[in-house]
């Protein structure tokens, strides 16, 4: 191929169209536990988050819930992928081959939301919340009927378990995490003669930036074990869950739809979800938790 600007704009555009076919290819789960904020600045502030209020009597004057107070804010981070291209390979109409690659660029933007959530669910018992502790903790600060502060637990965990399974309440108006898009991803490239790239080391470099985070919405939706994933065990998280009460006693409401599980334990949580009949005791019983939750088996986990 002769090297000017019209042909390095067909070849741009063809790339282009690559790495848009690349988009399409990577299913996405990260929608199903992350609820998608649009971002239009660098951070965005969720102090909302510490207030999960119910409606009360009206006796003089309105009970005004602050939502400053506990500061939790998600940065945008920006990210890249970039590629080069010899100029030989063009000159010498061999730039077929890195089609795929861009394709495969094309692929890895769209996976990446669901390789920064999942990675952010599975770092749940370091990486803190709006209310200063890990998401997945015992120490959960939460007022109880008499006025008290008391420590609340979203986890049960065995000393000798190493597999970790999720439940989650994904029907609220808030996911347990959230997505934040600040830059879709956009495909670029570096391909002027005067560009340092192409006159000093004869490379067209093409690339994918965007800019995007993630961060926790309320720990009250999820529970995290690492206990064997069975019956008893998957039903005392589903109680625990379904019982919580917020500031000063107040039932949340809270029912739990879906079992998030790595590849690990896809098979375990099949036979929990979709048996009919479970033994017990050496009889055959009604598996009472058949259909009671979806099923997740996360490629990221």
């Amino acid at each position: 191929m002769h090297i000017n600007n019209a042909n390095l704009k067909t070849l741009y555009t063809a790339f282009n169209a690559a790495f848009k076919a690349g988009l399409g290819q990577a299913a996405s789960q990260y929608g199903q536990i992350a609820t998608t904020v649009p971002s239009t600045t660098g951070t965005e502030e969720y102090g909302w988050l510490g207030a999960l209020p119910g409606l009360r009597e009206w006796l003089g004057d309105r009970v005004v819930h602050a939502i400053g107070n506990h500061g939790y804010s998600i940065k945008n981070r920006p990210f890249e992928l970039t590629v080069g291209v010899p100029r030989t390979a063009i000159e010498d109409d061999n730039y077929g081959v890195y089609s795929p690659l861009m394709t495969e660029m094309g692929r890895a933007a769209q996976a990446h939301p669901d390789q920064l959530v999942f990675g952010l669910l599975k770092n749940g018992r370091t990486a803190l919340c709006f209310d200063g502790q890990p998401f997945f903790a015992a120490t959960h600060p939460v007022i109880n009927e008499k006025g008290k502060e008391v420590a609340v637990s979203n986890v049960s965990d065995s000393g000798a378990g190493t597999q970790y399974w999720y439940l989650l309440d994904t029907r609220r108006a808030l996911k347990p995490l959230i997505y934040q898009s600040r830059k879709e991803p956009n495909f670029v490239s570096l391909t002027a003669e005067t560009d340092d790239n192409v006159f000093s080391r004869g490379e067209y470099l093409y690339g994918v930036d965007a800019r995007r985070n993630v961060g926790f919405g309320f720990w009250q939706l999820a529970h995290s074990s690492n206990k064997a994933l069975d019956a008893d065990n998957l039903k005392a998280a589903i109680t625990a869950m379904e019982t919580q009460t917020g500031d000063h006693g107040r039932p949340l409401g809270i029912a739990p739809n879906l079992l998030v599980v790595p590849k690990a334990l896809r098979f375990a949580a099949q036979r929990l979800l979709n048996a009919e009949l479970v033994s017990d005791g050496g009889v055959q019983v009604s598996n009472d938790l058949a259909g009671s939750l979806d099923l997740l088996v996360a490629d990221w986990l």
